[in-house]
């Protein structure tokens, strides 16, 4: 099985300082769906792993937050995509809970739900460095975008070590897809 762990906010869609708090804030990067459509094409599984502290802070609740995950799968589906799974942590950051990102226990979390090993050959794709970190701990192949605050993440430096760097979701994929296939003997 071939999977790909995406962060959402500043990845699928624009992000927000004051966090997206309901359905009309959600709006698609463009471009991000089509990537999503093309990976799901090639065969890939498409999880969504976000930290959603907003919850914990009081901004919005499970049934906002919901309906925003609905007008996501709605939005890819008209593309014809698919996202297979969202996993969120939402805690606070001072809750020390083991699945906010940099932690990896979302990532964990994942790979026990796929039965798949997350190590060596998965892509996580995020916008953050916190979002790197814990797909690194993971084992995944983590691949930092420019969009949303990636341009920052850049410019802070401290990447995980293999990191690449790409403008956009699309990108990613084009890289992704155009990838020489290892044949094992």
């Amino acid at each position: 099985m071939k999977l790909i762990i995406l962060d959402r906010d500043g990845v699928i869609n624009h992000d927000s300082d004051a966090f997206i708090k309901s359905p009309e804030e959600w709006v698609p990067i463009k471009g991000s769906l089509e990537a999503i459509a093309r990976l799901n094409q090639a065969g890939y599984r498409v999880v969504v792993a976000t930290n959603q502290s907003g919850i914990a802070r009081g901004l919005f609740d499970m049934p906002t937050l919901t309906a925003i995950h609905q007008k996501m799968h709605d939005a890819a589906q008209h593309v014809g995509a698919e996202i297979d799974a969202i996993f969120f942590c939402p805690h606070a950051a001072d809750d020390n809970c083991d699945c906010r990102k940099p932690k990896a226990g979302m990532f964990h979390d994942i790979g026990k739900r796929f039965d798949i090993s997350l190590r060596g050959g998965v892509a996580t794709v995020g916008d953050s460095l916190r979002d790197l970190q814990a797909g690194f701990i993971a084992g995944c192949a983590p691949y930092l975008v420019l969009t949303g605050k990636g341009e920052k993440t850049r410019e802070k430096g401290g990447l995980p070590p293999g990191t690449l760097v790409y403008p956009n979701l699309a990108a990613v994929v084009d890289f992704l897809l155009k990838k020489p296939v290892e044949l094992s003997v």
